[in-house]
């Protein structure tokens, strides 16, 4: 397959060969998609306002607002452009009446459905646009342990989740593996855990040119032994009937399905995997990639693909510690 430029970027040809092995003929779909621009989007910050109210503000000020899911009011779309900048230039969004989020980044949330009455470990928090979401599905009930391993970054989910108005989380800057190992020594137990992990972030072409210019499989390589440590470690400080959300934003079967395939085996019996429901395309896992053939269950994890809900890309996967 020839070379692609894209908007500033060119993508490698290796990168090109490995997704048109995963999409086969829709790959020329792909493509395109990357060429257009990501459509605004936001989510309500229920802890401060409600989605009715929000949505009159933003209509009060010329905004073309849709909320394009019945069940989740507070996922809004914005239709108009915008000029650049506004959307976080707004007194709405100073306030912290909403964050500005991608839609596909808000699904792992919907996958976990953390209540007001559970302890909830966000493992690779920063900068908290998943905290904060987490935070205002349980009311500000119950306690989420929101960690980040780096302090920089740390600073920024404090920021966001006090504009947010959260007031249920604990801060911690830990490596994430050594913090789950610190848990497990301790006694914690979580009902639900979310790993969103750092990844090759394949699924952000569309909204980040430093993606392509940095994208290498050697990377994914690497990233894929710590998504493997972080997840088996969150598994290991679950509750017996407990539940995992790990998610990426990345289309790389090795930091995906691959992952999955690994805690499965570890674990064996004592995990499953489940099946999820979400307001958007899902494709199954997939069974095969280059060499390694991946437990049949993984089919019931789901891939996100840019063409299909003219969204970014992500995958999410679902797994329950047994009683």
């Amino acid at each position: 397959m020839k070379n692609r430029k894209t908007k500033n970027y060119e993508l490698k040809p290796i990168f090109l060969e490995r997704m048109s092995s995963l999409l086969g003929k829709e790959m020329q779909t792909y493509l395109d998609v990357l060429d257009k621009p990501l459509q605004n989007s936001i989510r309500c910050s229920t802890l401060k306002i409600s989605p009715e109210e929000l949505l009159t503000r933003l209509n009060s000020k010329g905004w073309e607002v849709s909320q394009p899911f019945k069940l989740y009011p507070e996922i809004m779309t914005i239709k108009n452009e915008l000029s650049p900048g506004e959307l976080g230039r707004s007194m709405e969004h100073l306030l912290g009446y909403y964050y500005i989020q991608e839609i596909a980044s808000m699904l792992p949330v919907l996958a976990l459905k953390p209540r007001p009455d559970e302890l909830v470990l966000d493992l690779t928090a920063a900068p908290g646009s998943k905290t904060t979401q987490i935070a205002a599905t349980m009311n500000n009930k119950g306690i989420i342990i929101a960690n980040d391993s780096n302090l920089g970054r740390l600073k920024i989910l404090a920021s966001n989740m006090e504009r947010c108005g959260v007031a249920n989380s604990i801060l911690v800057k830990k490596d994430g593996i050594y913090l789950c190992k610190k848990l497990k020594e301790f006694g914690f137990q979580f009902d639900k855990i979310l790993v969103d992990a750092p990844c090759s972030g394949e699924g952000t072409l569309r909204s980040s040119d430093a993606t392509a210019k940095m994208w290498n499989p050697k990377t994914i390589k690497n990233l894929s032994k710590l998504q493997k440590g972080l997840l088996a470690s969150a598994i290991e400080i679950l509750k017996p009937g407990g539940e995992a959300v790990y998610s990426t934003c990345t289309h790389a079967p090795e930091e995906n399905e691959g992952v999955i395939d690994f805690v499965l085996k570890k674990f064996g019996n004592n995990v499953s995997i489940e099946k999820i429901s979400l307001p958007v395309k899902c494709r199954p896992g997939i069974g095969k990639w280059l060499d390694h053939d991946y437990d049949k269950n993984i089919e019931k994890s789901c891939r996100i693909y840019p063409q299909d809900n003219d969204t970014e890309g992500f995958f999410i996967a679902k797994m329950k510690r047994k009683r």
